[in-house]
């Protein structure tokens, strides 16, 4: 009998404690909602970011910065054996003031891939840009969504027209830059355009996509983000660019391609990243289209989010000139984590004297790159790389 007595009273102690603590769940046959966990936000809210500038033991910013990119350039996983580019001319055009080369070049030891390269009228060395095209779910064009193609099938041509005047208010931004003086690069991403599937287009194929490069030891972001690297170090051994004067633009995804390039690359002078700034604790959320996975593998790196979140990335560019522009009608990224990211960045320059190097700004816009905001981009890149 005593021991019976015992026993229950150990029992009622220890259930005691179970309940006492505040985040266990009891759960009722279930325990995700939204393919989300149910204590989603618990996971969430415990991200301390303890890698980020100002979270760090390091003091020193020079010195956080290279740990921080190393710790960025971790997390791209394995990365393809470098090769000479052996670039290559295959077709050309003559436009006004510029033109338009497409070419191939050895991305790595294993990949050979198409792009186009505009080139402005003249002599000397000119400054460049790497030019990064979007997502939106449209995978049969690439960089035909930032360079009006040329000898292409007329359904090709048609797409690439509607994508433009879609996202970017009519204009090829490629040629746009072109046409102001700039050289300008512009790959296809892996998925897109010519480097597409063999068996077409098909949206749920980007996670087996990212699952089959996660068994490689890599990862689709990773993938992504080096070939960018690599896009500008071929820009770079151009006699006709001039190597400390290269900046990176990019849309929508293209714009995380671009900041992400830059804190992992100092070939990049100048960076503007449209439509594409927040922070896990507002993406992360039942309502946000981060949680559905598909095109969310083409931005996640693995584990990175246990050091740092996006704006802490962002923040290895400092003191780089750096511009992003968002929407307040974007869908995609909610308001409150845009300014929270534009606030943490704001710090980041502000602590090294450089504030009017960073140009943040939220338009009265949906996801979208118009003409007004190419002009000021133009601007922004004129005053930095051309001075």
């Amino acid at each position: 009998m005593r021991k019976v007595l015992l026993f229950s009273i150990v029992f009622l102690i220890s259930l005691s404690n179970v309940f006492s603590q505040d985040t266990v769940y009891c759960y009722d046959r279930y325990e995700l909602k939204k393919d989300m966990p149910v204590y989603y936000k618990q996971i969430r809210d415990r991200l301390a970011f303890p890698d980020a500038w100002g979270n760090s033991s390091i003091r020193s910013f020079k010195r956080w910065r290279k740990y921080a990119r190393k710790l960025l350039k971790e997390s791209l996983q394995a990365i393809l054996p470098e090769a000479h580019f052996g670039y290559r001319t295959i077709d050309m055009e003559q436009r006004e003031g510029y033109r338009v080369e497409k070419i191939d070049f050895n991305i790595s030891y294993d990949v050979r891939i198409p792009a186009y390269l505009l080139i402005p009228d003249g002599e000397g060395t000119f400054p460049a840009l790497v030019v990064l095209h979007d997502h939106g779910a449209k995978f049969s064009i690439g960089k035909e969504k930032n360079v009006r193609p040329f000898h292409v099938p007329d359904s090709v041509l048609q797409e690439s027209k509607d994508w433009v005047k879609k996202c970017y208010d009519g204009v090829y931004i490629g040629d746009f830059f072109a046409s102001k003086g700039y050289v300008v690069l512009v790959i296809d991403a892996l998925f897109w355009g010519e480097r597409g599937r063999f068996e077409g287009e098909n949206y749920n194929a980007q996670q087996a996509l990212a699952s089959n490069l996660f068994q490689l030891g890599m990862s689709w972001c990773g993938v992504i983000t080096n070939d960018d690297i690599r896009s500008a170090d071929f820009l770079a051994t151009l006699p006709f660019v001039d190597a400390g004067r290269i900046g990176a633009v990019g849309f929508s995804i293209g714009a995380h391609r671009a900041w992400m390039l830059s804190a992992a690359s100092d070939r990049i002078n100048t960076t503007a990243a449209i439509c594409w700034m927040n922070t896990t604790e507002y993406l992360m959320t039942l309502a946000n289209n981060q949680n559905k996975g598909y095109s969310a593998y083409s931005t996640i790196l693995p584990g990175l989010r246990n050091h740092l979140d996006y704006p802490h990335v962002a923040s290895i560019i400092c003191p780089k000139p750096l511009l992003l522009f968002n929407g307040a009608k974007d869908k995609l990224f909610p308001l409150s984590g845009t300014w929270d990211a534009f606030g943490i960045l704001r710090k980041v320059w502000d602590s090294q004297g450089v504030s009017d190097n960073l140009e943040t700004r939220v338009w009265d816009t949906p996801h979208e790159f118009n003409r007004e905001m190419q002009i000021e981009v133009l601007r922004f890149m004129d005053r930095h790389l051309k001075k």
